[in-house]
């Protein structure tokens, strides 16, 4: 919010000088970003007026022209701009004036013509960006008069920065309000005296949709002169608060906005067909804007519309149909209360943004439309009124607005809350300085919140308004406090920050992406088919919420190798989000949402760094599975054949735990791989942390006392046979059969498959294992060793497995 200090001092002028009053905004709550003078340092410059305007005679776009500077002697000046004339009054700069930038002025020859100094425009004096010609003064401007004096140059412009709570702070009436609360400084405020109609003319409205609006007023103006000129002063306020002078009637809604609060709109009563309908968006419907934009219209749009279809979008942007201009005769002034949720994320799906809606987006006073009416239309007789002008009565329609809010404070609490010691009658005089209506009664105080605070809903809300007006450079620097408790760590469970710095510890780099992708990126990659949609996402390409985290890291990987990264191992901890209707709310979930945690990782490149003890090879499933395997460690993980969309069909497997799916690994699928044009095949894994954490105490055993028997055992298989099938038919036969007591170990460590010209043997392979026989008191019998190779023998024959021999 751009202001002048003028402006608001207007309406307030307590006794602090602009330092003084920055700061008392500031520790009040709305914090002042900057501080500028309206103009930038210039001396020398005065208020000239043009007497005689010559044709340059050696120039076609140059002008000699005798200037009076109520210095003496009428001077001479050569000036190129296009709307110098006879009788204007403009800035001129004497012979040894400054000007901004240390632009020195000097008498001199221009095409041999003699220039006593320079005429200037707004914009070569540092006020704004105006260069269509000189700047043109009020007729009564005194001649010879310091431009900086006469101008309020030497002004401050004041920018603070709000909260999206405070809506009711944008405006200078809001700021004038909140500074009576803070310093006691006595207010006026803007007369709203209603004017009396002088016609009985009425334009029929008809409110559709109560959701949408909750107050609609209006009036008819007629028989303006629209092409009446913006008073100096209403174009100095608008100027130094941001705005460019327009029109009149444009600056005077302009004007109005920034003054009081109330965006209106002007309608050309002569454009509008037939009553004007307030409702909702129809399918197919499309809206010429004043921004030059035409835009679809959908249902998720609030509209107003007349027989020739939508001529504004709700609370946002007026339409070019029913647009005033300079020809302008007769106007139709809106006033209306939108509902803030009716407006809130529209003008994110335009892509655009207006003044307006960002007040209705936040709350505009619904108990005014009236009253702000009458000030408009003051404004509108003074400056475009004609002897012919009519001014109807005001229509307003009331229809569902906002119940009136009862919130409590407790004395008390608010002490508490604050940490200092406020009196009961502190926070009486803090709410009357504010004025918010409230009854007392036993230290409790039930405040009504006033129609322009949106944002007065709960007891904080009343607690931070007594600390503010308190002042924050009051409340005392007291560091916080706790007693500091050892906890224990349980010995089965490892944090999400250990398995992270393990993970860090096997050479790999922790990223942290968004939680929101592109769509299409998230379905090349995920198994789920009903994602989150992102109601109003930051960007177009961040629209879903993610339901895996591999599609990140292969943008990571594509920014690094067009970096010229040639080994990449990097990993991201984080949360994936799905719909689960099983799913209940909490203060830890949403409705239906699932959101585990999980990690995931991404190795890709050399296996190695390049050196001379080991052949360069580029990085494969089985080394990303050691990783991971060393990651789970003590957990034991179990890999089994699987499919993912995403994953390469072959080089893919699932991981298990304790009987359970807990994630997936893989080589990307080659489709993938030319989609990013990526010259080999990343490997990746995603896994459940949670999985992950619990782990076996550590269990004592003591060391054998006998050495261990080794054996070896090589056996043909049917190729299609997986190796993880014969462990497992090991493994639980090393628990059931007596023979297999003694079985420490089992462990494949060669396979074998034949060539070509052994026909015989195509489908077979050849799988060696190590056999390790412990005994822990007792020496094993050669008849024992004997019996526990022959059960294995006969575990693996009934797997269709055969001794090679």
């Amino acid at each position: 919010m751009l202001f002048s200090e003028e402006w608001l001092r207007h309406y307030i002028n307590p006794d602090l000088d602009s330092k003084q009053l920055c700061e008392k905004l500031t520790m009040g709550g709305l914090e002042v970003e900057g501080m500028d003078s309206i103009a930038p340092d210039f001396h020398g410059v005065v208020v000239a007026q043009v007497l005689t305007v010559d044709q340059h005679p050696n120039a076609d776009k140059l002008h000699v022209c005798t200037v009076d500077t109520g210095k003496g002697e009428p001077i001479q000046i050569v000036c190129g701009a296009p709307n110098v004339a006879p009788g204007v009054k403009v800035p001129c700069a004497l012979d040894g004036a400054v000007l901004p930038g240390n632009f020195k002025i000097r008498k001199s020859k221009l095409r041999g013509e003699v220039s006593n100094g320079m005429l200037c425009s707004s914009r070569e004096l540092g006020i704004d960006e105006d260069h269509r010609g000189l700047w043109i003064l009020p007729a009564d401007a005194p001649v010879g008069e310091d431009i900086r004096k006469y101008a309020h140059l030497d002004g401050k412009k004041i920018e603070i920065k709000l909260t999206p709570n405070r809506g009711d702070a944008l405006s200078i009436l809001g700021i004038a309000r909140d500074l009576r609360a803070m310093t006691g400084a006595e207010m006026t405020t803007p007369d709203f005296s209603p004017v009396e109609p002088t016609c009985h003319c009425t334009k029929e409205v008809k409110v559709e949709a109560p959701e949408l609006c909750g107050r609609f007023s209006g009036r008819i103006i007629a028989g303006l002169n629209a092409k009446a000129p913006t008073p100096q002063w209403m174009k100095d306020r608008l100027e130094r608060s941001g705005q460019r002078s327009i029109s009149a009637l444009v600056d005077i809604s302009n004007y109005v906005m920034l003054e009081l609060g109330r965006p209106t709109h002007f309608f050309d009563l002569d454009k509008i067909n037939g009553p004007l309908v307030v409702r909702w968006g129809k399918e197919g419907e499309k809206a010429e804007l004043l921004n030059g934009k035409t835009v679809d219209i959908d249902p998720y749009f609030g509209v107003i519309a007349d027989d020739n279809g939508v001529e504004a979008i709700a609370g946002i942007m007026g339409g070019e149909g029913t647009s005033i201009s300079l020809d302008t005769k007769n106007i139709f002034v809106e006033a209306a209360f939108w509902w803030p949720t009716s407006i809130q994320g529209r003008c994110r799906k335009l892509n655009f943004s207006t003044d307006a809606a960002y007040r209705f987006e936040r709350g505009v006073d619904f108990a005014s439309n009236p009253e702000h009416l009458e000030y408009i239309t003051k404004l509108v007789v003074e400056i475009c009124g004609t002897p012919e002008t009519k001014i109807g009565p005001v229509v307003d329609q009331v229809i569902a607005l906002p119940e009136t809010k009862q919130v409590k404070m407790r004395a008390d609490r608010c002490r508490k809350v604050i940490g200092i010691d406020i009196t009961d009658d502190q926070m009486e005089q803090c709410l009357k300085n504010l004025n918010f209506p409230y009854v007392k009664e036993d230290s409790v105080f039930t405040v009504t919140a006033p129609s322009y605070r949106f944002d007065i809903e709960i007891e904080e809300d009343l607690i931070e308004e007594v600390a503010r007006l308190i002042g924050y450079e009051a409340l005392p620097e007291v560091p916080p406090l706790a007693r500091i408790q050892m906890k224990e760590q349980p010995e089965d469970t490892r944090t999400r920050h250990q398995l992270r710095c393990k993970l860090a510890g096997l050479g790999f780099q922790e990223l942290i992406n968004y939680s929101f992708v592109e769509d299409k990126a998230d379905t090349l990659f995920t198994e789920k088919e009903d994602v989150i949609k992102v109601l109003n996402p930051i960007a177009s390409q961040m629209n879903v919420m993610r339901t895996q985290m591999i599609s990140g890291l292969i943008d990571n990987l594509v920014f690094n190798l067009n970096r010229k990264a040639e080994r990449v191992n990097i990993f991201e901890y984080g949360r994936v989000f799905w719909k689960n209707d099983e799913i209940k709310g909490s203060d830890s979930s949403v409705q239906g949402v699932e959101q585990p945690v999980h990690f995931a990782a991404l190795s890709y490149g050399a296996a190695a760094p390049a050196q001379w003890g080991q052949e360069k090879r580029l990085v494969d499933f089985y080394d990303l599975k050691g990783v991971l395997e060393a990651f789970a460690f003590p957990l034991k993980l179990r890999f089994e054949p699987y499919k993912h969309p995403a994953l390469h069909p072959g080089r893919t497997a699932k991981v298990m735990l304790n009987g359970e799916q807990i994630g997936f690994i893989g080589e990307i699928h080659p489709k993938i791989l030319q989609q990013y044009n990526l010259p080999h095949a990343p490997v990746v894994f995603e896994v459940d942390a949670s999985a992950l954490m619990q782990t076996d105490v550590p269990s004592y055993k003591g060391i054998p006392k006998q050495q261990p028997i080794l054996r070896d055992l090589a056996v043909w298989v049917d190729d299609k046979v997986p190796v993880q099938e014969l462990l497992d038919a090991v493994k639980k036969a090393s628990k059931t059969d007596p023979r297999l007591l003694s079985l420490a170990s089992f462990d494949l460590f060669d396979v074998y498959k034949p060539k070509k010209e052994d026909t015989e043997m195509q489908d077979k392979k050849s799988l060696a294992f190590a056999i390790k026989l412990q005994a822990n008191q007792e020496a094993l019998e050669e008849n024992e060793i004997e019996e526990a190779v022959a059960a294995l023998v006969e575990t693996l024959e009934a797997k269709g497995a055969s001794l090679r021999k």
